[in-house]
């Protein structure tokens, strides 16, 4: 991959106008890229574009060159590039008071726990930082409960994951992982994680008569899998399996919740409550990391005063952007916009030619394309062509390419950039 990258730079030569009006730095692409191959690790492999502005559904490179932002930070720029009023929330906070830490009280703390287990319906939240922090902590709270209310015995209790699941990059969420490019190399692992395929109730049902499983975490709808929706129903079943042999169905939201697939939560597409709610990414409104867990007491108070914590987690900071970030969603009704752009985008893209792209899915604007390498056709050369002809979307997973645009996204914006996406394809 990174060999493919390095070809692809290209002697690029741009200048950067710096926002500063008095001594505008110069720098070109190649230096971004020179610098990058000379200082920075190698654990990403970037499509080679240097941007150097974000706004609403569009980012701006150091030559200038206008793009659709059809990667949304993977789900955190829900509402866009810089909303305004995200923006204002941040700024009005910054000049009042950031962070205290968690050893006192914060006035914006208590607004943003309030607001948010309301308009969720659940008793608590526990904020953080990063989505894998957010998951972690569920984990946390699943093996307490266990041992606390369940009864399983002190270090016994085991988490069913689902193939193919992607929650981070820590030592646990790798534990988790079935993707060789994660979880290979960095073993011992920890231990007590199951792993079933994904979207199967027998292999679920198969494991849940284990006394001592604890939880079971799903992705409502697989984000860096390529955007895997479960078959009707399925959601249901896990929530029926885990009330029958008691065990806490933890959702991962952190991709497809606020709004992404239409609904608050995927899940509710189902009609389904998790007793665990992961969420993160567009919880920040693309402004820095924040996160969240939400419970009821019988699980979230099983965790005492000096048994978890976070210095920077809920911060008076994050706190007002995330109010700002849930607020935009719901005045906006992005969620309702993005069922309804949903529909638009899969009626486009169901016109792609299928021998090179014989699957398109999603739901909501969580999409993908799944890409018949042949050639020089492959996922890695289609994101290259459409970002020459202004579309910026990337790889996952080998031949998949994910297609997520801000949720503020009109009809419009959207026929214009499938167009460029159809064009791309069948001119390949």
């Amino acid at each position: 991959m990174l060999s493919r990258v390095r070809s692809a730079l290209g002697p690029v030569r741009a200048s950067y106008r710096s926002l500063s009006t008095s001594k505008p730095a110069q720098i070109t692409a190649q230096e971004v890229y020179d610098k990058e191959a000379k200082y920075g690790a190698t654990n990403y492999a970037p499509l080679p574009v240097v941007l150097a502005k974000g706004e609403g559904v569009y980012a701006w490179d150091v030559d200038g060159k206008k793009y659709f932002d059809f990667l949304s930070g993977f789900s955190v720029l829900n509402q866009g590039h810089r909303h305004p009023k995200i923006v204002k929330a941040l700024k009005e906070q910054v000049d009042k008071l950031t962070l205290i830490s968690r050893a006192f009280y914060s006035d914006s703390l208590a607004d943003f726990e309030e607001y948010a287990t309301k308009l969720f319906g659940y008793n608590r939240i526990l904020p953080m930082n990063t989505g894998v922090e957010a998951a972690d902590l569920s984990i946390k709270l699943a093996r307490r409960w266990a041992y606390e209310v369940k009864g399983v015995p002190r270090y016994k209790a085991k988490i069913i994951f689902a193939a193919g699941n992607f929650w981070g990059r820590s030592i646990a969420a790798l534990s988790a992982s079935t993707d060789p490019d994660c979880y290979g190399g960095y073993g011992p692992y920890v231990p007590n994680f199951i792993n079933i395929p994904f979207d199967d109730l027998r292999a679920l049902e198969r494991f849940s008569d284990d006394p001592d499983v604890a939880a079971f975490m799903v992705e409502p709808i697989q984000g860096e899998n390529g955007a895997v929706v479960p078959h009707e129903g399925y959601l249901r079943g896990v929530r029926e399996i885990c009330n029958r042999n008691k065990i806490l169905f933890i959702a991962d939201e952190i991709q497809t919740g606020l709004g992404r697939t239409g609904k608050w939560l995927a899940c509710q597409h189902e009609g389904v409550r998790p007793d665990i709610v992961i969420l993160g990414k567009a919880l920040s409104g693309g402004m820095f990391a924040i996160s969240a867990v939400l419970a009821d007491d019988e699980i979230m108070l099983s965790i005492k005063p000096g048994q978890h914590g976070s210095t920077f987690g809920g911060s008076p900071l994050a706190a007002k952007v995330a109010i700002a970030s849930l607020k935009v969603i719901e005045e906006e009704k992005l969620c309702e916009n993005a069922e309804k752009m949903g529909k638009v985008l899969f009626s486009e893209l169901s016109s792609l030619d299928p021998n090179i792209v014989p699957v398109v899915r999603g739901k909501g604007l969580l999409g993908c394309l799944v890409v018949r390498p042949q050639g020089k056709i492959n996922a890695w050369n289609i994101c290259l062509k459409l970002r020459d002809n202004g579309v910026l979307a990337k790889p996952i997973r080998g031949e998949m390419i994910r297609i997520a645009p801000p949720l503020i996204i009109t009809k419009e914006q959207l026929i214009e950039a499938t167009t460029i996406i159809k064009k791309t394809i069948h001119s390949m």
